[in-house]
């Protein structure tokens, strides 16, 4: 049984496997913990977007979920940017899960785009990556049939599907100067690839 915010009515502490089945572990602090996580990717994100003189930030997310992104950043009208932020202390890999409201979102607004950071254990960004839509739009499932559909998926983005640094079709949110150094996530972010991508 799940809340209507769909977490364990009761909390699930580590047990034996039974029947060959995994255990299923959730916890408050465990849960507390991704969304501090979360949370300072999202600050991270703003600060770096004002030291890089966007003009117009706005946390959308500190007042509603509904918008089906965390923050929107824009220079002139025609250079927007409507971003979701997901944030995690995994140098080796890039694990995100996306909402369905989210992936909707993505399909319909050209100006959405995927931020990946990777925190520090201070908060601050080692390094920002944006993930590739098509790959996106690729990799979630298809709903089978009219009776069920998918809530909310859970992906290993691979290398290849991640660029250095923050932008989307139409600009690149973040100078070069202010991105991480931190090499990550199969190697394919650093500051060495940033310079020929969008």
């Amino acid at each position: 049984m799940v809340t209507t915010a769909g977490r364990p009515v009761v909390d699930i502490g580590e047990s034996e496997a039974t029947d060959g089945e995994p255990p299923v572990v959730w916890s408050r602090a465990g849960e507390e913990a991704r969304r501090a996580v979360g949370a300072a990717g999202e600050q991270a994100l703003l600060r770096l977007l004002r030291e890089g003189g966007v003009p117009h930030v706005r946390h959308v997310a500190a007042e509603s979920d509904a918008y089906g992104y965390d923050i929107q950043a824009a220079r002139f009208a025609s250079e927007r940017a409507h971003i979701e932020v997901k944030s995690t202390t995994d140098p080796t890999r890039l694990v995100i899960h996306l909402t369905r409201h989210e992936y909707e979102v993505m399909a319909k607004d050209d100006c959405w785009c995927l931020a990946a950071v990777l925190v520090g254990s201070d908060g601050r960004p080692l390094n920002v990556a944006t993930v590739d839509r098509a790959w996106l739009r690729s990799s979630v499932p298809a709903d089978q049939s009219g009776h069920g559909r998918w809530e909310s998926v859970r992906l290993e983005v691979p290398g290849h599907a991640v660029t250095a640094g923050l932008c989307t079709d139409v600009w690149r949110l973040l100078p070069e100067a202010l991105l991480p150094l931190c090499p990550v996530w199969h190697g394919a972010c650093g500051r060495q690839m940033g310079s020929g991508q969008h």
